[in-house]
């Protein structure tokens, strides 16, 4: 018999997308950006995500520290941009209480009447952080194990890639699209869909693509061919990377995708390193997060060999695009409630079973009727 993918109801549903923020993504790990992204002292990234605001900076001492992007007087945001620095001294825009780059309230304008305040338990609200191979990750409640914890099966086989030393390329992109979460988690770990609709990576990967899920991260991957391509992009993609060094041969043909629960997916490339992390904004709309790392290395082969990526990758999320909202255009659909899971469709199955574990009316077949409510 067959497992069953997640009910149709629970990608459109008010009260489960609730139920998703309280369960999954309260616990879950936020990436924030790279510590390169904040490499002097007062440079910081901020991140708004369900509610909650978060900003990460650098201290004069080097430490990098993240917390609630909100002043401790009237809740106004402090870190204004996505990117950017603030000196020495983080300033309220509203009323100009003032912050050291530590967190602690260090000033305030006298003529507000504050004098009797104790500054010492006034200080930004300090958000759980981890740094993982460079990457900074907030949550904002305990439950789940460390990045570290949950992505230790990868761990050795991530060291070559020296992520610590990445280097922002550009800025982070945010891409609206008005699908559900989970549909792009989904489409993310499966495999079934590449040899079908991604005539690209096919050509690319031939019968190399590989998936497999361990309890909080997914792996698929897929092998470069060497035969000649019809298409000139990937045959000089190809060739420059046999002449790369940034990595061990063995994976300079190599191209891997890491899914860590819930929504953070990492691409990893011979040539960069992207991250994609899927916000939920509403039941049915979500706002893609993304930007690439790299190594400073300024080498005109390298950097052909980065522009061919995005060459290439454009085409397939133009592909996963329309691939996502035909699905989610199907989840409305009164002919469909769940589908047979492949064996082969590991990924899709695991977090299948974690939604439904977490959150148990995930096993209902349709939406549970609230009470005064008559069923449709």
């Amino acid at each position: 018999m067959h497992a069953s993918s997640l009910p149709a109801w629970i990608y459109t549903d008010p009260h489960f997308f609730e139920l998703e923020r309280a369960r999954i993504f309260r616990q879950a790990w936020h990436i924030m950006g790279h510590v390169n992204d904040v490499p002097g002292a007062g440079d910081y990234i901020t991140l708004d995500i369900l509610g909650e605001r978060v900003v990460t900076l650098r201290d004069a001492a080097g430490v990098v520290r993240s917390f609630h992007n909100v002043c401790r007087h009237r809740a106004s945001r402090l870190a204004p941009d996505a990117r950017g620095s603030c000196g020495s001294r983080l300033v309220c825009p509203y009323h100009a209480w003032t912050y050291g780059l530590d967190g602690r309230l260090v000033g305030v304008p006298s003529w507000q009447g504050f004098e009797d305040l104790d500054k010492a338990v006034h200080g930004l609200q300090p958000v759980l952080q981890e740094i993982f191979h460079g990457f900074i990750f907030v949550r904002f409640e305990t439950g789940l194990p460390s990045v570290a914890e949950m992505m230790a099966p990868y761990a050795a086989e991530l060291e070559p890639y020296a992520l610590t030393a990445l280097v922002p390329q550009g800025r982070v992109t945010l891409r609206p699209r008005d699908v559900n979460w989970k549909t792009i988690a989904d489409n993310y770990a499966d495999g079934l869909h590449i040899p079908v609709a991604h005539p690209g990576l096919s050509r690319l990967f031939g019968t190399s693509y590989r998936i497999e899920a361990r309890d909080w991260v997914d792996k698929m991957s897929g092998v470069l061919q060497p035969a000649a391509s019809a298409r000139w992009s990937e045959r000089a993609y190809l060739a420059l990377l046999s002449q790369l060094d940034t990595v061990p041969a063995e994976q300079r043909q190599l191209w891997a995708y890491y899914k860590l629960w819930p929504n953070v997916a990492f691409d990893v490339y011979p040539d960069q390193v992207d991250f994609m992390q899927f916000i939920p904004l509403s039941p049915t709309q979500t706002l893609i997060r993304e930007i690439a790392y790299v190594h400073p290395d300024a080498s005109r082969e390298m950097r052909a060999a980065r522009y061919l990526n995005w060459r290439i990758n454009r085409q397939v999320n133009a592909e996963d695009t329309a691939l996502i909202a035909g699905v989610q255009g199907g989840m409305t659909s009164s002919s469909y409630t769940t589908g047979p899971l492949s064996p082969h469709e590991v990924c899709l199955r695991a977090f299948a079973d974690r939604m439904r574990a977490l959150i148990p009316q995930a096993r209902l077949g349709r939406a549970p009727v609230a009470p005064g409510q008559s069923a449709p």
